[in-house]
């Protein structure tokens, strides 16, 4: 029950990425107005024809005085514009062997007409083409969410060169332009503040709903080259708008490959990706449509058996044929995943398909991780015990030389408060930078080597083992909730540095929402030692914490939760896509900028928070619910009109219920485009 959708493209300076692929959808469930004369309209105003026509020949018919072929004309008028729109399609489809719900349609029609029942094979055309009409009307309002987004973004941005100032076209801006952004304008291209300070509104993006405080990068050159790790009050995105201050932004991504034209093309091709519910939908109909044939061929064999004419038969028949057409099952499902999609992108988180709306819904487990996820992600050095008579300088001069080799978050809190405690000493280059994932690196610095990491980055190391006195204050140090880095110059412990991630503010209750939605179980993963991993969890609320992971063990412990439960596993995106991979769903936050995040997750938080994760989840949730509902109304439909026109139920009424069920679906569907969490 398949049907190609029309290209459409959005706006005229996103060619590349605006456009949607050709995809197969169901006939009722993804199709566009068809356009025409009339525009977009043409399909609603021929249906009204249909009926106009219908009517006319019907009030004609009422004249015993009025010639017959009159009212004949006017019904055959009908036909033609009931059947514009589907009789070529339903030809080429049934030649290809294809037998669709519009075949269904045109068979019940013809078969009227056979009998001689020309207004009731019009009435059929005339409800079964406005209800075709104003599904695609509503589906479009769905849609239209979605190709929304490339409104946000302005068509022009003034650009600054050579201390002039000059209109372009957006897609014409190169990385590193320099933007200019007054007030209340929308601002044009990613980037980051280089000059002004102002607040801008980023819901069109992340879905943050208090406008976000903006100032300039202390270094702008080190920010060009890591755009990425620029920290979220410098950074800026392609269609959010600046407030009551002007700005001057360095672009960073071009107008194709900012985080709002990634974000239109996922949630376009999104699309393409069914749920589970609709692949189940599309087998059924696979074997009912074929069935509801078989059954209504031996219909118009009845006579055989009872006592009535063969017009009898074959009018039953027909009223069978369309009370059996699933249009409302093949709609109820698709309806409310475009509609979930579209709330869920309005709302800044991205969704990759129904399968990954429909699995969220179905969560009962949550496993976050915590660096950047529960916690702040920008972890201080609060602690620095020197051994073996090492000066703090010292110890802090070789760690430095070493953690500035690394992008890690606990290098460059090393690195940074590191260089406010010593000031202007001056500090060793490093060398041969080797990462051990989940337990340090190691590097040489003026010629000796360097060990920095946990106790398990020495279980494999030659020479000198911990001292104990360094083993005891690193464990003290756990036990207060700190993460430690033994530093270790080539056979001499320098010491232990602690570092400590405070915990998100929002954190407890955003994990208490999603308590309240459904979730049971709440676990964190974490690279940190037990005692770390435990300390945060207690303070946030999580159920259980299992600290000390290698990402090898992260994926295990997902699958084996997997086993169980259906597990949503939540990070950066980065270092835990793997096990976000393994996980029924997975979910990246902070994606707003991040290609990596938002390759890798099948849902991506545009926004650096957990705020949206109760959103996303009430959401699915909801979603789920209007799938049932949708199933339950159209299946029921079915199961009720099939005997009521089998016991006498005129062809009208059953073209009246079956159309007005798919109606039905679709508005209630709908009603995720205005879905909010309170609900």
């Amino acid at each position: 029950m398949e049907k190609t959708c029309e290209e459409h493209t959005a706006k005229n300076h996103f060619p590349s990425f605006m456009t949607n692929s050709k995809n197969n959808h169901n006939h009722c469930c993804q199709g566009h107005s068809h356009g025409g004369i009339f525009g977009d309209k043409t399909e609603l105003i021929f249906a009204l024809v249909c009926g106009l026509s219908l009517l006319i020949g019907w009030l004609i018919s009422l004249y015993p005085t009025a010639n017959s072929w009159l009212p004949f004309s006017f019904y055959i008028l009908a036909y033609v514009f009931g059947c514009f729109f589907f009789l070529r399609e339903v030809v080429e489809k049934t030649l290809q062997g294809h037998f669709e719900i519009e075949f269904l349609m045109l068979v019940a029609a013809i078969g009227a007409a056979a009998l001689g029942k020309w207004a009731e094979g019009s009435l059929l055309l005339f409800l079964f083409s406005l209800g075709h009409a104003l599904e695609h009307f509503a589906m479009g309002k769905a849609r239209k969410a979605i190709e929304s987004l490339a409104d946000l973004a302005p068509d022009v941005a003034t650009v600054l060169r050579d201390g002039k100032t000059a209109i372009m076209r957006v897609e014409e801006l190169a990385i590193g332009d320099l933007v200019l952004v007054k007030t209340n304008e929308r601002i044009a291209a990613d980037g980051f503040v280089v000059e002004g300070e102002s607040v801008v509104d980023q819901a069109p993006i992340t879905g943050e709903s208090v406008p976000v405080d903006k100032t300039p990068v202390a270094n702008r050159s080190l920010a060009a080259q890591k755009p990425y790790k620029i920290p979220t009050e410098h950074r800026v995105f392609a269609g959010t708008i600046n407030g009551s201050g002007t700005l001057q932004i360095q672009v960073t991504q071009t107008a194709q490959e900012s985080t709002l034209a990634r974000v239109i093309t996922m949630v376009n091709e999104a699309e393409a990706q069914q749920s589970p519910t609709q692949h189940f939908t599309k087998r059924f109909e696979r074997y009912f449509v074929p069935t509801v044939i078989t059954l209504v061929v031996s219909l118009h064999f009845a006579f055989l058996f009872v006592d009535e004419r063969f017009a009898d038969s074959f009018y039953r028949a027909m009223a069978v044929l369309v009370a059996a057409s699933p249009c409302a099952l093949a709609i109820a499902t698709p309806s409310a995943v475009l509609s979930g999609v579209a709330r869920a992108a309005r709302g800044g988180v991205l969704v990759k398909g129904g399968r990954a709306l429909e699995n969220l819904g179905r969560l009962n487990a949550i496993a976050f991780d915590k660096t950047g996820t529960l916690t702040q992600g920008r972890p201080k050095l609060t602690d620095i015990l020197c051994h073996d008579n090492a000066t703090e300088s010292e110890l802090l001069k070789t760690a430095i030389a070493v953690e500035s080799m690394s992008d890690h978050p606990l290098a460059e809190a090393v690195v940074r408060d590191g260089r406010s405690k010593i000031g202007d000493l001056k500090v060793p280059k490093a060398f041969e930078l080797k990462n051990q994932i989940g337990r340090g690196i190691q590097a040489t610095v003026e010629g000796t080597a360097v060990w920095i990491g946990n106790a398990k980055l020495f279980e494999g190391t030659t020479g000198a083992q911990i001292p104990a006195e360094v083993k005891q204050q690193a464990e003290l140090l756990e036990t207060q909730g700190r993460t430690t880095m033994i530093v270790r110059y080539g056979e001499r412990y320098l010491g232990v540095l602690g570092l400590m991630d405070t915990p998100r503010e929002n954190a407890r209750q955003t994990l208490k929402r999603l308590r309240d939605l459904g979730i049971d179980q709440m676990i964190m993963i974490s690279g940190d030692n037990q005692e770390v991993a435990e300390a945060v969890a207690n303070s946030v609320g999580i159920d259980q914490a299992r600290g000390g992971l290698m990402p090898a063990d992260k994926v295990a412990a997902i699958q084996q939760l997997c086993l169980k439960s259906k597990v949503a596993m939540i990070g950066d995106g980065v270092n835990d896509a793997p096990a976000m991979a393994s996980a029924t769903v997975g979910i990246a936050m902070g994606a707003a900028g991040s290609d990596v995040a938002l390759e890798t997750a099948d849902i991506a938080l545009m926004a650096d928070g957990l705020q949206r994760l109760p959103f996303a989840v009430g959401l699915s949730r909801k979603t789920s619910r209007i799938i049932r509902q949708n199933l339950w109304a159209s299946l029921g439909m079915v199961a009720v009109l099939v005997p009521a026109t089998l016991m006498g139920l005129q062809l009208g009424f059953a073209v009246l219920f079956h159309e007005g069920s798919t109606l039905l679906v679709v508005g209630n569907a709908l009603r995720l485009l205005v879905y909010r969490i309170d609900r």
